[in-house]
């Protein structure tokens, strides 16, 4: 059971940090007119705060790793995750695969993957 414990809190904390993204994004869409791109840059922002707090205090937390050292890291690869994920958006987009809706809940479900992988094995790795 221990063994699937931090995918699992790591899949919690990812699902509440990609609802606030996607959230952010669709509402700065909706009721403030921002073009999809720009509205899912805000809607990182805001989920970078929430993801980074969710894996520090629950997914890593066994980790003993000096957080400033984490969060260094955590932005490096959200950062590079994001990237991956706006271009990825902006092919859906561009290729009108599916609403602009549907399009990021779907690259944000496929960055996660990678980012999970990322996060263990470097941004909160034990310190050498």
């Amino acid at each position: 059971m221990r063994r699937w414990r931090q995918p699992a809190l790591f899949v919690a904390v990812g699902t509440a940090a990609a609802a606030v993204h996607w959230g952010v994004a669709v509402a700065a869409v909706e009721h403030l007119g921002l073009a999809p791109g720009w509205a899912n840059v805000c809607g990182w922002l805001v989920a970078l705060c929430v993801s980074f707090a969710g894996h520090w205090r629950l997914t890593f937390a066994d980790r003993p790793v000096h957080p400033w050292r984490a969060a260094r890291r955590f932005v490096v690869l959200s950062a590079s995750a994001f990237a991956l994920n706006a271009a990825a958006y902006t092919l859906l987009l561009r290729w009108q695969v599916a609403r602009y809706d549907v399009a990021l809940a779907f690259v944000l479900l496929a960055v996660a993957i990678l980012s999970f992988l990322a996060n263990r094995h470097w941004a909160f790795a034990r310190a050498s």
